[in-house]
């Protein structure tokens, strides 16, 4: 195997890893976008909720509604 050979296997390898990178940090990016809006709904509803008076305390002996 020459060594023009053995630097264009690499330089694809390379290529094929940065685009699967890539792909992956794109993948990520949404996901975090995604996250960050569930996550200020969440924060939201809370404020709400808290803002209503509705909070409630969970006193340890006391039975869940279900039951």
């Amino acid at each position: 195997m020459t060594d023009t050979t053995h630097l264009e296997e690499r330089i694809a390898h390379l290529l094929r890893v940065v685009d699967d990178l890539s792909d992956t940090v794109v993948r990520q990016d949404k996901e975090l976008k995604v996250l960050s809006d569930r996550v200020l709904m969440l924060m939201q509803r809370e404020a709400e909720r808290e803002a209503e008076g509705g909070g409630g305390i969970v006193i340890g002996d006391e039975r869940p509604p279900h039951w």
